[in-house]
C-alpha cells in the first residue's frame, strides 16, 4: 500500500502541472497524446483511491458493528448490575430492619437482666435478714432452754 500513494502523489502532480500548463496555454479543449496516457493515469488513480475508499469504508463498517456490539454488552452489563444493585440494596435494607429487631430484643433483655438482678439483690438482702433473725431465735431459744 505504501508504494501506491507516492505514485499517486507523483500523478497528482503532474496532472496538476498539465492543467496549470492548458490553462496558461487557453488550450483546455485540445489534448496532446502524451497528456491522454496521464488522463488514463488519473483513472487508474481513480480506481485506487476508490480501492482505499472502499476499503476504509468496509474497515469503518466493520469497526461500527464491534462498537454496536460492544454498546449492547456494556448496556445488558449494566442491566445485570442495576438488578444486582437493586438485590443488595434490598438485602441490605432488610438487614437494617433485623438489626433493629435485634437492637430491640437486646434492649429487652437487658431490662430483664436488670430486673432479675435487682429481685436477686432485693432476695440476698431478705434472705441476710431473715438469716440474722433465725439466728436471733436460735440464741433466744438457748438462752431459754439453759434457764430451764
Amino acid at each position: 500500500m505504501p508504494s501506491r500513494r507516492p505514485r499517486a502523489g507523483r500523478w497528482v502532480k503532474k496532472l496538476k502541472g498539465q492543467l496549470e500548463e492548458r490553462q496558461k496555454n487557453g488550450k483546455l479543449d485540445t489534448a496532446r497524446p502524451a497528456d491522454d496516457v496521464l488522463e488514463n493515469g488519473t483513472d487508474l488513480l481513480g480506481m485506487d483511491l476508490q480501492r482505499d475508499a472502499n476499503r476504509q469504508i468496509s474497515d469503518l463498517k466493520f469497526k461500527l458493528a464491534k462498537s454496536e456490539q460492544e454498546i449492547t454488552a456494556l448496556e445488558q452489563n449494566v442491566i445485570r448490575l442495576e438488578s444486582q444493585v437493586s438485590r443488595y440494596k434490598s438485602a441490605a435494607e432488610n438487614a437494617e430492619k433485623i438489626e433493629d429487631e435485634l437492637k430491640a430484643e437486646k434492649r429487652k433483655l437487658q431490662r430483664e437482666l436488670r430486673s432479675a438482678l435487682d429481685k436477686t439483690e432485693e432476695l440476698e438482702v431478705s434472705n441476710g435478714h431473715l438469716v440474722k433473725r433465725l439466728e436471733k431465735m436460735k440464741a433466744n431459744r438457748s438462752v431459754l432452754l439453759s434457764h430451764q
